[in-house]
């Protein structure tokens, strides 16, 4: 329930439309739903701006269903990230608006459309083999209501192919930056524009690279000042992050 739904219940009630008893009605699981193994926080929207998220690795099919049966009532959108077909299919079975981004391993549920900004959010990957922590930060912009300009294989090892797009990257308002390996694209956009990059180390790489650890480490101790460093292969951090910088007036 958003802060505008809150304010049009009372309206309504201050006007006679509706009763204080229908308005008990609406209220009675606000702020959340318990559903024994998981409580829904339907108040989140209106502290945050966004609805609760559903973190589905981990959790049963059985549990993502009825988590996005619940949530999808209530007129929310909802996304759950890190998830499978096989839950996919399970929500599909309840909600014909439920959508599956197969790279990004998200489900969305959309019940009405985000405001969209007029600036957009860039999201570079150093690599192929970076693209899913991308899709996952990219596809999580959008569904949040921004426009998202990707840029895939831009690497440091072929650096011209960064400095082609950078007409196109300084105009965005926010960078996401995924790299595995040494982790050294995030520093060189640093260095190269004037908005805030999100650095996502990936856990691609060999052996040394210890699972993505190298790049978490090299991004943390960049020389690039306004480089920020999410977790390793979290690019539902950096997307979310990325939209909320976006909104800013």
């Amino acid at each position: 329930m958003t802060a505008k739904e809150v304010e049009k219940l009372l309206n309504e009630v201050s006007r006679g439309t509706k009763t204080v008893g229908e308005a008990l009605d609406v209220l009675r699981n606000f702020p959340y739903t318990d559903l024994g193994f998981a409580r829904i926080d339907h108040h989140r929207e209106m502290r945050t701006g966004y609805p609760e998220i559903v973190y589905c690795a981990g959790k049963s099919v059985a549990q993502v269903r009825e988590i996005f049966r619940v949530m999808a009532g209530k007129e929310n959108n909802v996304i759950g990230t890190r998830a499978t077909k096989e839950m996919y299919d399970a929500v599909k079975k309840i909600t014909v608006k439920a959508v599956w981004y197969a790279d990004a391993r998200i489900i969305s549920v959309r019940k009405r459309k985000p405001e969209t900004p007029p600036t957009s959010i860039a999201v570079i990957t150093a690599g192929t083999s970076d693209i899913p922590v991308a899709e996952e930060a990219a596809v999580t912009a959008e569904l949040l209501g921004n426009k998202v300009v990707r840029i895939y294989d831009a690497g440091v090892a072929g650096i011209h192919r960064l400095v082609d797009k950078l007409p196109e990257i300084r105009k965005c308002r926010v960078i996401i930056v995924i790299a595995g390996m040494e982790g050294a694209l995030a520093s060189v956009v640093g260095g190269l524009v004037d908005v805030p990059v999100i650095a996502v180390p990936t856990s691609v790489g060999y052996g040394a690279s210890f699972g993505g650890i190298s790049a978490l480490l090299a991004m943390l101790t960049s020389c690039s000042a306004g480089v920020t460093v999410v977790n390793i292969d979290n690019g539902f951090g950096a997307g979310f992050s990325a939209s909320m910088i976006n909104r800013m007036k």
